[in-house]
C-alpha cells in the first residue's frame, strides 16, 4: 500500500559543497525544501518523489557570497526562482538503500541525475501524533551541465569555482492525514 507524506521543510535541507581556488571545499545550504514521497514500503520501484527548494534561500554562511550566487553570474534566482526533482525511477539497492533517478531542473535546464539514498527509517510517531519517516539520499553533477558557467582563471593555474557540485539531502517527511469521509 503506497502511503503519501509531505516533506516538512523544518527538519529537511539539501546542502552542497563545491572546491574553491582549487584548495578546498565552500559549503552551502538550501531550506525551505517542499515536495511529497509517496512511498511503498512492500514494493519501493512504485515509489514516487518530487521536491521544490527556493533558491532564495541559499546559505553559505556569506551574505556578500550568497548576493552573488543568486546573480545571473550564478542561480539567476529572479528568473529561475526553484529547483526541482521529479523521480522517473525507484530502484531497491539493499535493505534501507535505494537508487532515485530523475529529473533534476536547475538553472532552467533539466537534466537526470541519480540519487543514492540511504537510512531510509522505520515509520515513527513524533510528540505530536504524527506519523514520520527520514531519509538521505547524495550525488554529485556537474554545474555546466546546468549552465552554471561562471569561473574565473587563476593566475597560477586552474579556477576559482570547481565544475563538480556534492549534493546532500536530509530529507524528514510527515504522512499525510487520510481525509475525513
Amino acid at each position: 500500500m503506497t502511503n503519501k507524506y509531505e516533506i516538512d521543510p523544518a527538519h529537511s535541507s539539501l546542502q552542497f559543497s563545491v572546491r574553491h581556488l582549487m584548495l578546498s571545499n565552500v559549503r552551502g545550504a538550501f531550506s525551505g525544501v517542499h515536495g511529497t514521497l509517496n512511498y511503498d514500503p512492500a514494493n519501493p520501484s512504485a515509489s514516487t518523489v518530487e521536491a521544490s527548494v527556493d533558491v532564495n534561500t541559499v546559505n553559505t554562511n556569506d551574505p556578500q557570497r550568497d548576493g552573488h550566487l543568486k546573480t545571473a553570474d550564478f542561480f539567476d534566482a529572479a528568473q529561475f526562482p526553484t529547483i526541482t526533482f521529479r523521480s522517473t525511477r525507484v530502484e531497491k539497492k539493499r535493505e534501507g538503500e535505494f537508487e532515485l533517478t530523475g529529473d533534476l531542473t536547475l538553472h532552467g535546464i533539466t537534466r537526470p541525475v541519480s540519487l543514492n539514498v540511504e537510512e531510509v527509517s522505520e515509520e515513527g510517531k513524533d510528540p505530536w501524533g504524527n506519523t514520520r519517516i527520514g531519509a538521505s539520499a547524495k550525488t554529485k553533477i556537474k554545474r555546466s551541465d546546468f549552465g552554471l558557467t561562471w569561473n574565473a582563471a587563476l593566475e597560477a593555474g586552474g579556477v576559482v569555482v570547481g565544475d563538480e557540485v556534492k549534493l546532500d539531502f536530509e530529507l524528514e517527511f510527515v504522512k499525510a492525514q487520510a481525509a475525513a469521509a
